[in-house]
C-alpha cells in the first residue's frame, strides 16, 4: 500500500465508484477513475503503476457489470467473446505500436470522430432504442469481430480513452442492437482487453495490489449497480449518458491536447 491519506482513499474509493457506474451503463470509466489515480498516487510513482492499479480494479468492476447484464439481457456471449479476443489481439498489436510513435497527432482526429458521433445520435433519436429483429447474419458478426473487436482493441492499445464507448456505438451501428444490450456486449469484450493488459502489468510488477483490491470493492458495486440501472432505466436514459460521456471524451482530450 502507497504512503497516501485516509482521505486520498476515501477519494478514490469514491471515484473508482462512479466510475464502475459509469462504465456500466455506457463505457468510460477510465475517464474518471484513472486521472483519480494519478492525482492521488504520491509523487514521484510511475505511470504504470497508474495504469496498472487502474486495470486492476477496472477489471472486477467489468465484470460484475457483464454477470449481472448476462443474467437479464438477450446478450449473446459467444459472439461477445469472440468480438473480445480479437480485441485482445488488437489490443496488443496497439500496445506495441504505440511504445514507438506519439498519438499526440491522432487525438485530434479522435476528437472530430467523437463530435460526429454525438451529432448523428442527436439527429437520430431513434438510434438504439430498439433491438434487430432477429438474430445477427455472419456478415454482421465478422464486421464486428474486425471493426468492434481489432479495430477498437488496436485503438485500446494504442490510446485508450472512450475505448467502452466507442464499442457500445460499434455494436449497436454493426449488429442493430439496442443500446442496453449494446452496453451487456461491451463490458464481455472489455473483460477480454482488461486481462490482457492486467497480465502484462501484472508481469512487470506494476499494480498496487493492496490499494487495488480495496478500490475494486467500491468499483464492483458502482458497476453492479450501474448495470441495474441501465436495465431497469432502457436505452433512453443509456443514450442521454452516452452523450454526457462523449462530450466529457471531447473535452478531456482538448484539455490534454492544448491546455495540459
Amino acid at each position: 500500500m502507497p504512503d497516501i491519506s485516509l482521505t486520498t482513499v476515501v477519494l478514490l474509493c469514491v471515484a473508482a465508484l462512479a466510475a464502475g457506474w459509469i462504465d456500466a451503463v455506457v463505457g468510460g470509466g477510465g475517464l474518471l477513475l484513472l486521472p483519480a489515480l494519478l492525482l492521488g498516487l504520491p509523487a514521484g510513482t510511475p505511470a504504470a503503476h497508474a495504469l496498472g492499479t487502474n486495470k486492476a480494479v477496472a477489471i472486477v468492476g467489468t465484470t460484475g457489470a457483464a454477470v449481472t447484464y448476462v443474467r437479464k439481457a438477450p446478450v449473446d456471449v459467444r459472439t461477445a467473446v469472440r468480438i473480445g479476443l480479437a480485441a485482445l489481439a488488437g489490443s496488443s498489436g496497439g500496445a506495441f505500436l504505440a511504445a514507438g510513435m506519439s498519438t499526440e497527432v491522432l487525438k485530434p482526429v479522435i476528437m472530430v470522430v467523437l463530435l460526429a458521433v454525438a451529432a448523428f445520435v442527436i439527429l437520430k433519436p431513434a438510434f438504439g432504442t430498439a433491438p434487430a429483429p432477429g438474430p445477427a447474419t455472419r456478415r454482421q458478426i465478422l464486421a464486428a469481430i474486425g471493426l468492434a473487436g481489432l479495430g477498437i482493441g488496436f485503438y485500446d492499445g494504442l490510446i485508450g480513452p472512450g475505448t467502452g464507448t466507442f464499442l457500445v456505438l460499434a455494436l449497436t451501428a454493426l449488429l442493430h442492437l439496442d443500446l442496453v444490450t449494446a452496453s451487456a456486449t461491451a463490458k464481455i469484450v472489455n473483460c477480454c482487453t482488461n486481462a490482457g493488459a492486467l497480465v502484462t502489468f501484472a508481469w512487470q510488477g506494476a499494480v498496487l495490489w493492496q490499494l487495488a483490491a480495496l478500490m475494486a470493492v467500491f468499483n464492483l458495486a458502482g458497476g453492479t449497480l450501474g448495470a441495474r440501472t441501465a436495465l431497469k432505466r432502457g436505452s433512453g436514459f443509456v443514450r442521454v449518458v452516452l452523450l454526457t460521456v462523449v462530450f466529457a471524451l471531447v473535452a478531456n482530450m482538448a484539455y490534454e491536447q492544448w491546455l495540459a
